[in-house]
């Protein structure tokens, strides 16, 4: 397998640029996330990376070696397509061993590799069947088993489960990702769902009109967004938006929301103006003793918890709280929130402000 490293990568078509000046580093063997809204470049840099598009300037190294403008022939890389894009005349057998026997390899090898992969997928029984006949999910099977064939340096994956329903997916997200620990293989997989992103890779970047909004780990992404973008489209529901303006010291652990004080982590610089407060709505609780108000609005019931909108003096809120929990709409109710967790943004750029929480953002400046 390979590490693939992109640096200054970027793409025109004529007057428009799908992606701008995008650098990062796929590790060997790592399950690597390509995440964002339609259009925001994230399809584009996949087929770049594939050889299927030819990159304006930039560099792309796939173990080692600068790959930018080579063909797709010239790679040593699997895609795995959307929509399968199965040969329906042939059956599922000769549809997996179909790059083998192109490339020559002798029949008992390929005999060999397709049984191996037919284990790996646990489509043994299905060998000599149709494609045409096949469910979704073993089609995508079928797929993944013509790319896994070959032993490529790399498997480049967009949307590979995009056709699927939604409960079929999320069990071929769980085996997708099993294959993928098993195998240890270099994986790139575009998707704008930000629940699989968090559910199968190891990184994200996560993209927007072209640009990387952000790069790192599920988790440091969930709980430390760079931008509100990020902070708006990961998470269900997205971060809670509270704007308001203020002057803040370095190391003030204190903002205030019309009038009340709200906990923040410890700001590493100084800041003047006008702020974004970011919370998610698991971090507040419904608490009558808490100064800051709101009134329910709508609950929506989700079994052991449930999501409760309310309306405050700073905008609509999102709170997760227990089930267990009474909220009727009508209700006035005190929220608090756990500020440590909390996200301060620079309202004008969107970027974070640099905190505890965010030490190495800088939102301004």
């Amino acid at each position: 397998m390979a590490e693939i490293v992109i640096k200054n990568l970027r793409k025109e078509f004529g007057s428009f640029t799908a992606v701008q000046s995008s650098s990062f580093k796929i590790e060997d063997g790592e399950f690597f996330m390509l995440l964002g809204p339609s259009g925001c470049g994230k399809t584009t840099t996949l087929r770049m990376i594939a050889g299927l598009e030819l990159p304006t300037s930039g560099e792309i190294y796939i173990d080692g070696q600068e790959v930018g403008q080579k063909p797709a022939s010239q790679r040593d890389i699997a895609f795995v397509f959307q929509m399968f894009a199965l040969y329906p005349h042939m059956n599922v057998r000769k549809n997996i061993s179909y790059p083998l026997v192109s490339q020559g390899m002798p029949k008992a090898q390929v005999k060999e590799k397709v049984a191996e992969v037919a284990r790996i997928l646990g489509i043994e029984d299905i060998l000599n069947s149709s494609v045409s006949g096949l469910s979704g999910g073993d089609r995508q099977r079928v797929a993944l088993g013509r790319a896994i064939v070959r032993d490529p340096k790399c498997f480049l994956m967009d949307e590979p489960l995009g056709a699927l329903d939604a409960e079929f997916r999320e069990h071929m997200a769980e085996e997708l990702r099993a294959l993928h620990d098993r195998m240890g293989a270099t994986t790139v997989y575009v998707t704008h769902d930000q629940l699989e992103a968090m559910q199968m890779g190891d990184k994200i970047v996560v993209m927007n009109h072209g640009v990387i909004e952000q790069f790192g780990a599920p988790q440091d992404i969930y709980d430390k967004p760079a931008t509100m973008f990020v902070a708006d489209f990961i998470g269900s529901p997205p971060m809670n938006f509270l704007r308001f303006h203020e002057s803040l010291d370095v190391g003030a652990t204190t903002a205030h929301l019309h009038g009340e004080a709200v906990e923040i982590p410890a700001l590493r610089e100084a800041f003047d103006g006008d702020m974004v407060y970011g919370i998610r709505p698991e971090h507040i609780r419904l608490d009558d003793a808490a100064g800051y108000r709101g009134e329910v609005i709508a609950t929506e019931y989700l079994g052991t918890t449930q999501i409760v909108t309310l309306s405050t003096s700073n905008g609509e809120v999102k709170a997760r709280i227990s089930s267990d929990q009474i909220a009727k709409v009508g209700d006035k109710v005190g929220l608090s929130f756990n500020g440590t967790t909390a996200t301060l943004f620079d309202n004008q750029s969107g970027r974070a402000i640099r905190s505890a929480l965010n030490e190495g953002v800088l939102s301004h400046g």
